[in-house]
């Protein structure tokens, strides 16, 4: 008898991959919902048994009225992108739709310009020791910069 489908490894997440890849081009091409502008979708989790997938969005313009007017507009065509994605999937269960606005390139930006900052105090504050360090060892060499005099 063979195994069920569900055994194979990694079926979710092609079947995660796929539903990624086809709301993606059922939003560029037939949703019409003004308020959806110019979305990426980073990732779709689903639960084992298919019955949710979780849809995580970033959007070109990342001010919070805009992100909000974009949740809200893709969760009201939620019932209509889970319907033409059913056109396209043929699986056994097809998922309700929850879109979440992905907050980690955000982050991410974030934190890398933290990281830039600290690079660059660290940087003056080494270019501060060495000149420090140049300065003192100046004052203690004298006249004849650390060279004796041969008699």
């Amino acid at each position: 008898m063979a195994k069920h489908s569900k055994n194979i490894p990694g079926r979710g997440l092609r079947v995660a991959d796929q539903i990624q890849k086809d709301l993606a081009e059922i939003i560029w091409s037939e949703l019409k919902d003004p308020r959806v502008g110019m979305i990426t979708l980073t990732e779709v989790q689903l639960t084992p048994d298919y019955a949710h997938a979780k849809i995580y969005f970033t959007a070109l313009v990342d001010d919070p009225v805009a992100v909000k007017a974009t949740n809200d507009a893709l969760s009201k065509a939620a019932g209509f992108l889970r319907a033409q994605l059913g056109l396209r999937l043929r699986i056994h269960t097809l998922p309700q739709l929850h879109f979440i606005h992905d907050t980690s390139t955000i982050r991410g930006i974030a934190m890398s310009k933290l990281i830039d900052e600290a690079n660059a105090t660290r940087a003056k504050d080494d270019a501060g020791e060495v000149a420090k360090h140049v300065a003192k060892n100046d004052a203690n060499d004298g006249p004849n910069d650390g060279v004796k005099d041969e008699e």
